[in-house]
Parts: structure tokens; C-alpha cells; sequence
């Protein structure tokens, strides 16, 4: 008899362990998918965000069909190896609009998605903060690491997207950028590759807040800075912190941008630690002749270290797949 219990213990045990490998298989390939009208799942992304389980080691796509979802999207710091996948950048549109003078909210609660978790992709997405420019109001607030943004739209005013947190690392490739003041602006590192950034006011692109120990903060490569037709005068930066790094590398520049190029914030203290560069640029604004003496324009050599392996090797190299 005992014998026969022991033997039955391990067919269920064997049996247990194959159902739970077929179950884990089953979870790997699985797509989530939102659809605003009701013909899926969920109506909310943020539903199916929800619907997620914790700390995968496997990753999981959320498919959300085209429509504009008004809503506050919080990815938590518990999810990781999520994909949010729009139909098409035009018209997936997950958008809201507080701005930081409502009822004394402040910047940093007016998202419209804010990202805790890390190892997260967006892709074909608009991202959009539509109130009306009455103060800061961010369309993308992120503080988780290892984010990666392809082919997607943020839209808003003051303060578009917010990079939150220290040794963090996005990329973010061929997406559509604009706002009016300080529109990128936050401490993180983070690569902007093959976007268009587009100034709707005479103001500011970036502030970064680039902690000291940082060796890259905001870099820019083949990017195409644009703007409004009434647009005449845009610094390319100005430093939120003393440390702020940024450099533009082999980008287009409209006639906007200031011949000076980058602004102190009204602290000549800001000109002896902010590390401001460029490389290799063309178009009307990026004659150097009149750049501030405190910017620097990087070699060739110099040029060459900003790759994917140096800018993102915080903690451990990350190669983003795109």
C-alpha cells in the first residue's frame, strides 16, 4: 500500500509539474488587447495594466486597438517585460489634461501616464496632454529604468516629458516630440534617436537635471529640430540643475533655434558645471559662430563615445531592442 501511495504521489507530482510548465508556456504567448468600443477584454489600458501579474520574467504584450482613451495610466513598479502596442501612432491616443494649477496640484501629479516598472516598450502611441497651457502639464512622467519608446507622439505645452528619476535609461527612436517650455526636462539619461522635436513657442527644448556622477544625460543623434511658423527664438537648453548634460549629434536644426544656443537659467554659476555640446550639426540654426563660450563642440573622437553601449551602461550595459 505504501508503495501505491508513493508511486500515485509521483504521477501527480510529475503530472503537476508538466501542467505547470504548460501553463507558463501559455503565459509567455499571451497578447492583451483593449479596445475602446467594447469589442475586446478590457476598454481601459489602464484595466489591462492591471491585469498583468507581477515581476515577469517573460514578456507580455497589451495590443490597444485604435480610439482615444482619456485616462491616467500608472504602469506600477511591480510590472516589467510589458509591451503597450497602439494600432497605429495617429490614432491610438491615450490622453488627459490636468495642468499643475489645478486645485494647487504641481507638476509632478498632472501625467497623463507615468511609468514605475522597468523593461517596458511603447509602441505606435500618442501620448497626450491636452489641457490648455495655464502651467506645467506632462504628458509622460517615467522613474522606471531600461524604457524604450518607438514611433510614438507626445503632445502637451510646458513640460511634455518628464524623465524622473536618477540612473534611469530610456531610448526613445523615432518619435514625435513638441511643446512650449522646458518640454523635456527631468534627471535621467536618455537617447533620442531619428525623432522631431517640435518648439510650438519661443522658449526652451530641454532642462535637464543631470546628477553630477552622470556621464550622459540627454543625448540627441540624427534628430530634426522643428517648429510653428511664428517661432523665431529657441534655446536648445537650459539647466534645471548646475550639472544638466546634453548634446545634440548630427541633428538638423531649423532657423529657430537662438544663435547663442543655450541659456544659464539667470545663474552665471550654471556656466562653470553645465555640460552643454554638439557635433557634426546642420541647417539654418546651427551655425556655431555665436554660440555662448560655456558650450562646447565635441571632435570627431569625442563624438565617437556616444554610442548605446557607453550611454546606457549604468549599473550593467543595456542594449535596447528595437
Amino acid at each position: 500500500m505504501k508503495r501505491n501511495i508513493l508511486g500515485i504521489a509521483i504521477l501527480f507530482a510529475i503530472l503537476g509539474l508538466g501542467s505547470s510548465d504548460l501553463c507558463a508556456q501559455q503565459q509567455q504567448q499571451d497578447t492583451i488587447v483593449v479596445a475602446r468600443d467594447g469589442t475586446a477584454k478590457y476598454r481601459t489600458v489602464q484595466e489591462a495594466v492591471e491585469s498583468v501579474r507581477a515581476f515577469m520574467d517573460y514578456t507580455v504584450t497589451i495590443y490597444i486597438k485604435k480610439g482615444v482613451y482619456k485616462e491616467k495610466v500608472v504602469i506600477p513598479s511591480w510590472v516589467k517585460n510589458v509591451e503597450l502596442v497602439g494600432e497605429n501612432a495617429e490614432n491610438t491616443i491615450i490622453t488627459y489634461d490636468d495642468h499643475a494649477n489645478i486645485n494647487k496640484m504641481g507638476t509632478f501629479r498632472t501625467y497623463t501616464v507615468k511609468v514605475e516598472g522597468n523593461a517596458i516598450t511603447f509602441k505606435n502611441l500618442t501620448i497626450e496632454n491636452n489641457a490648455a497651457p495655464l502651467g506645467q502639464a506632462v504628458a509622460l512622467h517615467t522613474e522606471g529604468d531600461q524604457l524604450t519608446f518607438i514611433n510614438c507622439r507626445f503632445l502637451g505645452n510646458q513640460d511634455t516629458i518628464y524623465t524622473g528619476a536618477e540612473k534611469t535609461r530610456l531610448l526613445f527612436t523615432g518619435c514625435y516630440i513638441e511643446g512650449t517650455t522646458d518640454f523635456i526636462f527631468g534627471p535621467a539619461t536618455a537617447l533620442f534617436e531619428n525623432c522631431e522635436i517640435y518648439s510650438k513657442r519661443d522658449s526652451y527644448i530641454t532642462a535637464a537635471s543631470t546628477p553630477k556622477v552622470a556621464e550622459y544625460g540627454y543625448v540627441f543623434k540624427n534628430c530634426k529640430l522643428t517648429a510653428s511658423s511664428d517661432v523665431k527664438k529657441v534655446y536648445l537648453g537650459r539647466p534645471w540643475r548646475p550639472y544638466a548634460a546634453t548634446v545634440f549629434l548630427n541633428c538638423e536644426f531649423g532657423k529657430h533655434i537662438r544663435i547663442e544656443g543655450w541659456h544659464n537659467w539667470g545663474n552665471p554659476e550654471n556656466e562653470k558645471t553645465a555640460r552643454y555640446a554638439e557635433y557634426g550639426n546642420t541647417g539654418e540654426g546651427a551655425n556655431i559662430e555665436g554660440r555662448v563660450k560655456w558650450s562646447k563642440q565635441l571632435t570627431k573622437k569625442d563624438a565617437g563615445q556616444y554610442t548605446l553601449q557607453n550611454i546606457f551602461k549604468e549599473g550593467s550595459v543595456w542594449i535596447p531592442s528595437i
